[in-house]
């Protein structure tokens, strides 16, 4: 089932919106021009996790290397600052499993969709 959650320009570029659908609250993000719908849960505590605020993390680096990327691609979550990729919905820690459960969306002319699977 296809559900339009906002108009076509209605998020800016590194914005978001949060929006309900059946029961349950999603998060839509654009990035580089593309929409990206995860759920509002952390996979860690259940928080509001699309609530958070949407910036770039240390990446992996040598020894006293500090470098910075992925701007306006994180978002951390606002209760114990888990940081997952905003594209592929991974929690960004070394090694760890945990994801957002994301939903496919669509767009046209007239509006941005989230796609969501019909129940049997």
């Amino acid at each position: 089932m296809r559900v339009k959650v906002a108009e076509p320009d209605a998020i800016s570029e590194g914005g978001k919106l949060i929006v309900k659908l059946k029961e349950m609250e999603i998060g839509l993000f654009r990035i580089g021009g593309k929409y990206y719908a995860w759920r509002n849960v952390c996979p860690h505590a259940a928080a509001p996790v699309c609530a958070g605020t949407i910036r770039g993390t240390r990446l992996p680096s040598g020894v006293y290397d500090y470098e910075y990327g992925l701007e306006d691609q994180v978002l951390r979550c606002p209760w114990h600052g888990w940081e997952f990729d905003l594209k592929s919905g991974h929690h960004l820690a070394a090694g760890s499993d945990a994801k957002l459960r994301g939903y496919p969306v669509e767009t046209d002319d007239a509006g941005v969709y989230v796609v969501l699977r019909e129940r049997n």
